[in-house]
């Protein structure tokens, strides 16, 4: 596997950057950041920029990936007199690039967009692949459309500006990878000490997985869904608890959650051997807490799961694994299947 020509990684961010401006020919450069990496990151970059460069901030959290901050941004880019030569450049995490890659692929039927990933989250994943988009009605991800951008920058040095939970939420993707691809790099991960990795090296690998995928299957028709285990339940649990005024799941501690109610249900329906679940889950559980979730609300988590894009015609959709290192997709789940895992997954049933 190697990368593609439009994604770079290296610590170099900025004279990567200007490289591409230059060669660019865009007519005006805006950027997009959130309040932390506006204070942490923008510096790093800002000294290449033009000095016509516009600045648009929005606020940091999955609650503001919405219709409001599209509008905000939509009308930023207007008043500035943005034509469809302009670049807009994403500097900062999931909900920046994905929300700055979807207004920029439809303001004025679309305009150029680079990522520069700033957290281990959306270096590993969000800034691949070209899926853009917002929640909607509390539903994740519900609007949005297929493009890639110009360019991603993936600059390692960003990871030391974030917070240890955040940098724990991105590790949750690169495991996925190594579950649904890589039996033999799932086997190196650390239980202890994994905060220490070599991230440019792990970043690399988990970018390689993910390119491999959707260059296979671009709009998610098939072979891509693979990219989706822990989320069907992972994704209704983070959308349920996004909503609370008090604990808030980051994305990739839904996600933990997530792939240990679908290893459960891939032992049930797919294969897992047990001995495979009791090893899944006892690393899920070493990194990330696992808090019991209250069973009142476990209907509202399958009322979300319904929701999940990857259902068809009322039945629930799931990718599992049919052994460590290699996914299936689409197989049909149902609510009670849903609860169940939950249930599991409260009493520490790999215990």
């Amino acid at each position: 596997m190697s990368l593609p020509s439009h994604i770079y990684i290296q610590e170099s961010a900025s004279k990567t950057l200007a490289d591409l401006l230059l060669k660019g020919n865009y007519s005006r450069v805006a950027v997009l950041t959130d309040e932390n990496t506006n204070q942490h990151c923008l510096p790093e970059i800002r000294k290449i920029l033009p000095e016509t460069t516009v600045f648009i901030q929005i606020q940091s959290g999955e609650e503001n990936k919405n219709i409001a901050s599209c509008t905000h941004i939509w009308k930023e880019l207007t008043d500035a007199g943005f034509d469809r030569k302009g670049l807009l450049i994403n500097l900062g995490g999931g909900v920046i690039t994905d929300m700055g890659g979807f207004c920029a692929a439809t303001y004025k039927r679309g305009i150029r967009f680079i990522n520069i990933p700033t957290t281990l989250l959306s270096q590993v994943d969000a800034s691949v692949g070209g899926k853009l988009g917002i929640d909607f009605m509390g539903f994740k991800n519900h609007i949005g459309l297929f493009q890639d951008a110009d360019a991603v920058l993936i600059d390692p040095r960003f990871l030391s500006t974030l917070p240890f939970r955040e940098l724990r939420s991105g590790y949750a993707e690169v495991l996925k990878h190594a579950l649904i691809a890589d039996l033999a790099h799932w086997r190196t991960l650390p239980k202890e000490g994994w905060q220490d990795l070599n991230w440019r090296e792990i970043i690399k690998h988990s970018v390689e997985i993910k390119h491999s995928i959707t260059t296979a299957d671009p709009t998610e028709k098939g072979l891509r869904k693979v990219l989706n285990f822990g989320h069907t339940i992972g994704h209704a649990i983070e959308s349920f608890f996004l909503e609370q005024a008090e604990n808030k799941l980051l994305h990739g501690e839904a996600i933990a959650i997530g792939m240990i109610c679908e290893s459960y249900l891939a032992q049930q329906k797919s294969g897992l051997t047990a001995e495979s679940l009791k090893e899944i889950c006892h690393y899920i559980a070493s990194v990330w807490p696992t808090e019991p979730i209250n069973q009142d609300i476990f209907p509202a988590i399958m009322d979300l799961a319904l929701q999940d894009k990857k259902n068809e015609q009322g039945v629930i959709n799931c990718t599992l694994l049919a052994k460590t290192g290699e996914a299936v997709i689409n197989i049909p789940i149902s609510r009670q299947d849903i609860r169940e895992s939950l249930e599991w997954y409260n009493k520490k049933g790999w215990q």
